[in-house]
């Protein structure tokens, strides 16, 4: 089991960001990943694997002037 945003979502081996995206449906062009602290590069998001019992924030980002 992981945290997302403060709330718990089952965890599988394996579990890449990019995985954990598609799952939750997220789908925001200017997005930021946090994993246990740590920001993770958009450019891994497809090979950054999240541990058991992570904690994970995901925050769309809003443009404007």
């Amino acid at each position: 089991m992981i945290t997302v945003n403060g709330d718990k979502f089952p965890w599988h081996d394996g579990m890449t960001v990019a995985q954990l995206l598609a799952e939750k449906n997220y789908k925001f062009r200017l997005i930021s990943v946090w994993v246990n602290d740590c920001a993770v590069e958009k450019r891994l998001f497809d090979r950054e694997l999240i541990p058991d019992g992570a904690n994970v924030q995901v925050i769309h980002n809003i443009s404007g002037g």
